[in-house]
């Protein structure tokens, strides 16, 4: 899978923006791509460096899938509180990457639906 693939496949979810918007904060943070839905972030990628993504989840979900896999880490920004990086290049397939990827617009749809 590359970048433009999995953007595709995000923006197919229905309703979702993308936005590169931290680089107003720091330059190094130019090439993050984030897509969301009602406004609210649930997936980031970094395209220049295409080799994770981070995602919203919760903490038993967060749980299960660092129990799970090795090829899990902290989000981007340790901040992100309930967010976890997956790594694509390690045991996680793309197939189960990509249901994680719409497991977090589900959530996040879920909360912020109107």
């Amino acid at each position: 899978m590359n970048v433009e693939e999995f953007r595709e496949y995000c923006i197919s979810l229905g309703d979702v923006t993308e936005k590169m918007p931290f680089g107003k904060f720091a330059k190094r943070y130019d090439s993050i791509l984030v897509f969301y839905i009602f406004n609210h972030m649930f997936c980031l990628i970094d395209i220049e460096n295409f080799h994770f993504v981070n995602i919203k989840s919760t903490p038993e979900e967060i749980d299960d899938i660092t129990s799970s896999y090795s090829s899990v880490g902290k989000p981007i920004n340790k901040s992100m509180k309930h967010w976890i990086q997956l790594d694509f290049d390690g045991d996680i397939s793309t197939k189960d990457i990509l249901e994680f990827v719409r497991r977090a617009y589900e959530i996040t749809y879920t909360i912020h639906a109107k």
